[in-house]
C-alpha cells in the first residue's frame, strides 16, 4: 500500500494528466449517445458525400434537362448557356415547382392577384377627311349644243344656288322657241300646240320667266343660259370651251363642305372595342394644337380583304372650312368593352404563349415555401397592357406577372408541367446522356420547316439586286426588335418594310422571275401587315416567322446587294412554335433568336450563309 502511495506522490502529475483526458472523452461520449442512430461511420459518409457534391458539380440546361455535363458550357441542342443542377425542396403538389425567398428575388419574380375592373382600351385610328357623298352633286347639261362660255373656269372655285355658270348654243333649243312663236300665232286655231310647245321647252329646264320672255318678246336666243343648280365648292370640271355635249352631260361636280366626312380605318381586332354613337377624337398636323371631336355614324360590315380593316365613318360641321378633303388625321377613342362593366383581366406579362395556348403560373397558397402551378387559360380582348381572362382564372388567385420565364425554366428542369411540356410526362425530365440522341433525333424530325426553302436561282438586273438589299436592310431593323422584344418598334419596322417592298421596281423582272417575284412580295406584304395589326408580341412573331420564310426565298432566287453587309446568315431555333422550329435571317453570325428573346437569345444555329453580291 505504501508502495503505490509512493507511486501516486512520484507521478502525481502525470495522472491528473489522465483523469482530464478521461473526462473530456466521457463528456463527448455522452453527447454522441443522445443522437444513437448516428454512427460515426454514417457521420463520416455525410460528410464525405458533401464534399463530393460541393466537386461534383452538374450542368443543365434549363430547357432540355436530359443533357448532363460536369462542367459548364452550352447545350448541344439549343445553344443556351448551362446551369448549375439543384436539388429541389419536397412539393406538395406534384406538379407545382417551389421557390425559395432567395430564388425568387434572384429571378426577380413578382405576383399579383387578379381582380375586376372595367375593361377599356385606347383605340387609336388613322384615316382621312373626305366630302359627304350626300352633299356632292353634279351640274349637268339639259339640253344637247356646244358650250359657247364657261364662267366657271378653275376647280375649286366657289359657286352659289342659282348663279349663271355656262351658255350653249343648241339649234334644238332655237327650233323649239320658234315651235312656241309659231303656235301661239295659230293658238285660236290649235291651242293645245301652244301648251305642248311649252312643255317641251319645260323638259329643257326653261324657267317659266324665261318662256314668259319668249313669248311676249317673240325674240327668239341663239343661246341657252345654266344656272347653278347648288351652292358649294368645284371640286372638279369636266368640259372646256367649245366642247360638244349631249343631254345629261356632266359639267361640273359641286361639293357643300360645310359638312365632311372623318374616315378611319380600324383594324379588325379592335372592331370589338368600336359601336356607333361613340365619340372619336382627333387632331391633324395641318392644325396643331386643336382637337376636332365627332361621332361614329357608320361602321363598314366589309373587311377590306387586303388591309384587313374596316371603314369608320364621322360627320363633322366644318362652317369654319379648316378640314379640307384628303387631309390625314389621327383619331383615338376612349372604349370599354362591350358587355359586363367588370371583367377579369391580367397582366400581358403574365401570359406565356405556346401557340394556340395561353399559360399562367398560379401561386399555391398556405404552403411554406411559394409553389406555383401551370394552369392554361382563354383569353378575351387585348388592352394596352392587359388581357381580359374568360376562363381559367377566379377572381382573388394570385398569379405571376414578372419573371414568368424563370419560373417555367424552373418547371421545366425540375420535370413539372411546363409551357413546353403540357403534360408533366417522364419524357421531359431529367435522364442520362444515353438517351440523349434518340431525344434530339425526334426533336429534329419534329422541327423540319414545311416550306422549300431551297429554291432555283434566277438571274435578274443588278438594280433590282440592289433594291432587294434595301428590303433586307429594313427586315433586319424588324427582326433586332423582335429580339428586344419591342412591339412599338416591330409595327414602326414592320411599316418601314413595306415602304421598302413598295420600292422594288417588278417591272425590271420579266417572265418566270416576276411571277415569284409577285408571289413573295404579296406574302411579305400580308404578313407584315398582321405584324402591325395583330395583338401581342407572340402573334407578330408567327407572322415574322413567314416574312422570314419569304424573304429567304427571294434572296436565294434574286441574290442581293447589301451595302456594309457582305454576309447574311439564315438561322434556326428549333423550339419555336412548340418545337416546331423557324427561321430567320441576320447579319451577326452570333446567334440573338427573335422569336424567344432575353428568354432564351442564344438558341439556335446558323444554317446556312449568303454573299452579298
Amino acid at each position: 500500500m505504501k508502495t503505490i502511495i509512493k507511486i501516486i506522490k512520484e507521478n502525481l502529475k502525470l495522472f491528473l494528466a489522465v483523469l482530464l483526458i478521461a473526462m473530456v472523452l466521457g463528456y463527448f461520449i455522452g453527447k454522441s449517445t443522445n443522437h444513437p442512430n448516428i454512427t460515426l461511420a454514417e457521420q463520416g459518409e455525410s460528410t464525405h458525400q458533401h464534399i463530393d457534391e460541393s466537386i461534383n458539380q452538374i450542368w443543365t440546361c434549363a430547357m432540355h434537362p436530359q443533357i448532363r455535363m460536369d462542367k459548364p458550357g452550352a447545350c448541344p441542342i439549343c445553344g443556351m448557356d448551362l446551369i448549375p443542377l439543384k436539388n429541389s425542396n419536397v412539393e406538395i403538389d406534384d406538379q407545382a415547382i417551389e421557390m425559395s425567398e432567395s430564388a425568387m428575388k434572384l429571378a426577380e419574380v413578382q405576383t399579383s392577384i387578379v381582380s375586376r375592373g372595367q375593361a377599356s382600351k385606347e383605340v387609336l385610328l388613322y384615316g382621312k377627311i373626305q366630302i359627304d357623298e350626300r352633299l356632292k352633286q353634279s351640274q349637268t347639261a339639259h339640253v344637247p349644243g356646244r358650250i359657247e362660255k364657261l364662267l366657271i373656269n378653275v376647280t375649286g372655285e366657289q359657286v352659289k344656288k342659282g348663279q349663271l355658270i355656262a351658255r350653249i348654243y343648241s339649234p334644238e333649243l332655237v327650233t323649239a322657241q320658234k315651235e312656241l312663236i309659231e303656235a301661239l300665232s295659230l293658238k285660236d286655231k290649235y291651242p293645245a300646240l301652244i301648251e305642248a310647245a311649252r312643255e317641251k321647252l319645260r323638259n329643257w329646264k326653261l324657267s317659266k320667266d324665261q318662256i314668259s320672255e319668249l313669248e311676249k318678246s317673240g325674240i327668239v336666243s341663239s343661246t341657252f343660259e345654266i344656272f347653278a343648280n347648288t351652292s358649294g365648292i368645284v371640286v372638279s370640271r369636266k368640259v372646256n370651251e367649245g366642247d360638244y355635249i349631249n343631254i345629261g352631260a356632266v359639267l361640273f361636280d359641286v361639293a357643300d363642305l360645310s359638312k365632311v366626312w372623318g374616315i378611319f380605318d380600324a383594324y379588325e381586332s379592335d372592331l370589338n372595342w368600336i359601336s356607333p354613337n361613340q365619340n372619336v377624337e382627333f387632331t391633324s398636323q395641318v392644325i396643331p394644337g386643336k382637337t376636332f371631336t365627332g361621332k361614329i355614324t357608320f361602321i363598314d360590315p366589309i373587311i377590306n380583304a387586303t388591309t384587313r380593316t374596316a371603314g369608320i365613318r364621322i360627320e363633322m360641321n366644318n362652317s369654319e372650312m379648316l378640314l379640307k378633303p384628303e387631309m390625314f388625321i389621327n383619331g383615338i377613342i376612349h372604349s370599354t368593352l362591350k358587355g359586363n362593366a367588370d371583367q377579369l383581366t391580367i397582366p400581358q406579362t403574365a401570359v406565356l404563349w405556346t401557340g394556340t395556348r395561353s399559360v399562367v403560373y398560379v401561386k399555391i397558397p398556405e404552403t411554406e415555401h411559394a409553389s406555383f402551378k401551370l394552369r392554361e387559360i382563354t383569353l378575351g380582348a387585348a388592352m394596352k397592357d392587359t388581357y381580359v381572362v374568360l376562363e381559367g382564372l377566379a377572381e382573388g388567385e394570385e398569379i405571376v406577372t414578372n419573371g414568368t420565364f424563370s419560373v417555367d425554366a424552373a418547371a421545366q428542369l425540375a420535370g413539372k408541367t411546363s409551357m413546353m411540356n403540357p403534360t408533366g410526362e417522364a419524357g421531359s425530365t431529367p435522364h442520362d446522356m444515353s438517351k440523349m440522341n434518340a431525344g434530339s433525333e425526334k426533336q429534329t424530325e419534329q422541327s423540319k420547316p414545311k416550306m422549300d426553302m431551297n429554291p432555283k436561282p434566277m438571274n435578274v438586273p443588278s438594280g433590282f439586286k440592289s433594291q432587294i438589299g434595301e428590303v433586307v436592310k429594313s427586315y433586319l431593323t424588324l427582326k433586332d426588335a423582335f429580339v428586344a422584344t419591342d412591339e412599338k418598334l416591330a409595327v414602326a419596322s414592320a411599316k418601314l418594310t413595306i415602304e421598302q417592298l413598295g420600292k422594288v421596281d417588278m417591272s425590271l423582272l420579266k417572265g418566270d422571275s416576276h411571277n415569284l417575284w409577285m408571289k413573295e412580295m404579296e406574302s411579305m406584304e400580308e404578313n407584315l401587315k398582321g405584324i402591325i395589326s395583330m395583338q401581342g408580341i407572340e402573334m407578330k412573331r408567327s407572322h415574322f416567322e413567314l416574312v422570314s420564310d419569304h424573304l429567304t426565298i427571294a434572296i436565294k432566287s434574286f441574290g442581293f446587294v447589301l451595302k456594309n453587309k457582305s454576309t447574311i446568315y439564315i438561322q434556326f431555333c428549333p423550339m419555336a412554335f412548340d418545337n416546331k422550329g423557324a427561321f430567320w435571317l441576320s447579319a451577326d453570325e452570333e446567334i440573338n433568336n427573335p422569336y424567344f428573346g432575353d428568354a432564351m437569345l442564344r438558341c439556335g444555329e446558323t444554317k446556312e450563309v449568303i454573299k452579298s453580291e
